[in-house]
């Protein structure tokens, strides 16, 4: 099965996960953290969390990841 970028979840699960606001929102900012782009996590966190929510579905659909606006 494929993993996707949710915590290396299985596609499908990232995919449902996804769809939830909340756990979307929170698993980004968790993947960005892992990634070691602190600020971007924190962004994340804090008021662009609804408009990411819903590229990051997109994304998530298409391409198996989520949206990587910032390199730091």
């Amino acid at each position: 099965m494929a993993k996707s970028d949710y915590l290396g979840l299985p596609y499908i699960v990232s995919v449902i996960l996804a769809i939830i606001p909340f756990t979307s929102w929170i698993l980004g900012a968790i993947t960005r953290f892992l990634d070691g782009k602190i600020l971007a996590g924190i962004i994340r966190l804090i008021g662009l969390g609804f408009i990411l929510w819903i590229v990051d579905l997109i994304l998530m659909i298409v391409s198996k990841h989520i949206l990587r606006l910032l390199p730091i």
